[in-house]
């Protein structure tokens, strides 16, 4: 329901209360409030902006430069002047439209490197996976704030794959053929459902960043610890209560871990051998962020120092 059909009379007080058991922070929205049409005093305002046309000249330019822009242009479908990019397309972004469907042309895009699909309206069973992993260059996948599940075996045959982004989905998990993504770097499937890591994550050695947070885990894999050049990882609104004993020995990189609204306190972390050198990895980062002045604050609470 929204403020105005509660009837919340102005100088109320609104308390807004995080629930218990799914350790989802700003998790996954399940159902949205529909807020009420705004009246529009001018008739000749059109309350929807149209889709932006695709003339001869855009189309032109799209293949001199290789970047197919088109964000923000109110568009439902992929328009066909895409597709007749073909190989000269090197960066389509279509964030922020209205988009169901990702066809099987998208495999005609072969010299396709980064595909940005951010808020769309995209299902499971509306983007051709099939398509997508023939395209062999793709280093960057964006799939953010859709409506995706899961995600296919398939996913594993992207080996170009450096990053991939699922962020704001509701996945309930990632398919075991992710550790094939030997060139991964990035890995952000936050705000989702997911209550288990396959242990092929550790097979991911190139990975750098990984963000977990806001999902169901109540654990990690053991094989975190074979990720040797992760420098951070985001696991702020689990249910965690430990972590891999290895991670902090074997991940000599890491200087970024983010626990906040877990179960995991200050005392338990400096039982994990490894946990000193870690520690210095993360003030010394901290200190050089004051130096720069990158952050306004002296204290850097991680989630993990309770009193």
């Amino acid at each position: 329901m929204t403020l105005r059909a509660s009837e919340v009379t102005g100088g109320a007080k609104v308390m807004l209360m995080a629930s218990q058991g799914l350790h989802q922070g700003d998790g996954p929205i399940l159902k949205q409030a529909q807020s009420e049409p705004r009246r529009v005093d001018n008739a000749n305002t059109k309350l929807e902006k149209p889709q932006v046309p695709v003339d001869k000249n855009r189309l032109e330019r799209w293949k001199a430069t290789g970047v197919v822009a088109l964000s923000q242009c109110n568009l439902k479908a992929i328009p066909d002047e895409v597709w007749a990019c073909g190989p000269s397309a090197r960066v389509l972004d279509l964030s922020n439209n209205s988009v169901q469907d990702v066809p099987a042309q998208v495999g005609c895009l072969s010299s396709i490197q980064k595909l940005f699909l951010n808020a769309n309206s995209i299902m499971d069973e509306s983007i051709s996976w099939e398509a997508l992993k023939s395209l062999k260059y793709l280093t960057v996948l964006s799939l953010n704030q859709n409506h995706l599940t899961s995600l296919p075996s398939s996913l594993g045959e992207l080996t170009s794959l450096r990053q991939l982004h699922v962020a704001n989905n509701s996945l309930t998990s990632l398919p075991i053929e992710i550790g094939l993504l030997t060139q991964l770097e990035v890995l952000k499937v936050n705000n989702n459902r997911i209550s288990i890591i396959p242990a092929r994550i550790g097979d991911c050695n190139s990975l750098i960043e990984v963000d977990l947070s806001s999902n169901l885990l109540s654990e990690l894999p053991e094989t975190f610890g074979n990720l040797h050049d992760l420098k951070a990882l985001h696991l702020s609104n689990n249910g965690l209560k430990s972590l891999p004993s290895t991670l902090f020995k074997m991940c000599l990189q890491l200087s970024t871990l983010d626990l906040h609204n877990t179960e995991i306190t200050m005392d338990l972390l400096r039982q994990f051998e490894g946990w000193e050198s870690f520690d210095e990895r993360r003030l010394l980062k901290h200190q050089k962020q004051l130096d720069f002045r990158v952050v306004n604050s002296a204290k850097f609470d991680e989630g993990a120092d309770k009193n």
